[in-house]
């Protein structure tokens, strides 16, 4: 019995009831727009409810002014350190030409001390020549009064004469001087005279005159003269073995 009434209630012919509301259709509508209605207050409600709780509405204008000035005086502060900047990198250029400037006039002085030790040295080596070379005579006039002679490396020979005039006041001496070398080569005799000899030489007291006289291959020098001329008169002779 009870499967054949479940077979029933599948078939097509089977009896079938609904139950309907009593309330019409624009009573539901307006029921569910108050429903939504006071639904959607209650959000609103618990959303300014929270915000107040939380304090964001009265803090954000707080916190949006504040950022404000900050950025100002940032604006500032990177204003003034541009400033410093220039002002900084102003110094460092004018710096770096006073540091130029000062090492070029630090070069220029070490050229100038380099060249006042070149002459002092030469003065003092003019003086040393002058003590050793200029013997005690009372001999007036014009003469040789010393000679020097110095074989140096690469075949040189380093020849320096110191002609004096004793008398004070004189007359200027024109003249010239002739230098000349003597030795051997293989063994036999050899003279030779200094390039440009003989050398205008002119003096009111006393001229010193100095060269270098290149040695042939071969050859022993083992004397050197030096004879003062006026026009074709010997004035002085001065002779030194090597």
């Amino acid at each position: 019995m009870k499967l054949r009434l479940f077979l029933r209630r599948l078939t097509i012919s089977s009896p079938r009831m609904s139950v309907h509301s009593a309330l019409t259709w624009p009573l539901r509508v307006a029921l569910l727009a108050l429903v939504l209605g006071f639904c959607a207050a209650i959000a609103v409600w618990a959303f300014e409810f929270g915000k107040n709780i939380a304090g964001l509405e009265r803090g954000l204008d707080a916190e949006l002014k504040r950022l404000r000035a900050e950025v100002v005086d940032l604006r500032k502060e990177l204003a003034t350190v541009k400033d410093e900047r220039d002002q900084a990198q102003s110094v460092a250029n004018t710096a770096g030409t006073l540091v130029a400037a000062e090492r070029s006039s630090q070069e220029r002085l070490q050229a100038q001390v380099k060249q006042l030790e070149d002459e002092s040295r030469m003065l003092r080596d003019d003086l040393g020549f002058f003590e050793k070379l200029i013997p005690a005579t009372s001999v007036a006039g014009v003469s040789i009064r010393g000679l020097k002679a110095e074989l140096q490396a690469a075949g040189k020979l380093h020849w320096q004469v110191l002609v004096i005039q004793a008398s004070r006041g004189g007359a200027e001496f024109t003249g010239a001087l002739e230098l000349s070398f003597s030795g051997t080569v293989d063994g036999k005799p050899w003279v030779s005279s200094a390039t440009g000899s003989p050398q205008a030489i002119r003096i009111r007291q006393y001229g010193r005159l100095e060269g270098v006289f290149d040695v042939p291959n071969r050859v022993v020098v083992t004397k050197v003269t030096a004879r003062l001329l006026e026009g074709t008169v010997e004035r002085s002779v001065q002779s030194i073995k090597l």
